[in-house]
């Protein structure tokens, strides 16, 4: 049974980020645990950088993990995952999404979006584990391309000591109801794509 966790979510404005770490926040809740969030989504609504902070303990203190101490790193965007990558405890794992999402930067360019190899690369030289998820494609197989944050979800929980149904049930209570069977099935996608996807 988990204990302590420090988990990071980190992607881009409109991708559900923040809804997923309220649901994770919760199952902490759901697990006994004390549970505490911080986020950060300043220009979220426009397309930019959003970051949220979930903390599992007995007893949390500050809701903001460190910088080298999360445990699991659970990025919606590549190249936020690599941009985040120094908040990562040595040997922690990484969950990312294979969607890319061209900054302004890049639209404008004034820069260059990495390739997947170059990104994937950084992303091992940290990480014991790196879990690519196509969540995008899937969350469209699912039926609704806003799942996303279920199959990211649905991946962090294949991770841990935790039954699967407590994930389940806190992403159906937070959904309206005309969505709980999309989401279901978002879920389940997210599980088996995950168990099937790592590069150590």
């Amino acid at each position: 049974m988990i204990d302590k966790l420090n988990l990071l979510f980190v992607g881009v404005g409109g991708q559900g980020v923040l809804t997923a770490s309220d649901i994770a926040a919760q199952v902490g809740l759901d697990l006994g645990l004390d549970a505490k969030k911080s986020e950060v989504h300043g220009f979220a609504q426009r397309g930019g950088v959003v970051e949220s902070h979930i903390r599992w303990a007995p007893r949390v203190g500050s809701p903001t993990c460190e910088e080298g101490t999360v445990d699991i790193l659970l990025s919606f965007e590549m190249l936020e995952a690599a941009r985040w990558l120094n908040f990562l405890k040595p040997g922690g794992i990484v969950i990312v999404n294979r969607q890319k999402i061209m900054p302004m930067s890049v639209s404008v360019g004034t820069a260059v979006y990495p390739d997947e190899d170059t990104i994937l690369a950084a992303l091992k030289g940290r990480a014991s584990r790196v879990i690519p998820v196509d969540a995008l494609p899937l969350a469209e197989q699912a039926g609704n391309p806003r799942t996303v944050n279920t199959i990211m979800l649905a991946a962090l929980s294949t991770l841990l000591e935790t039954d699967p149904a407590v994930w389940e049930t806190a992403i159906l209570r937070r959904v309206p109801a005309k969505y709980a069977e999309v989401n279901k099935i978002a879920f389940r996608l997210g599980q088996q794509a995950a168990l099937g996807s790592s590069t150590d």
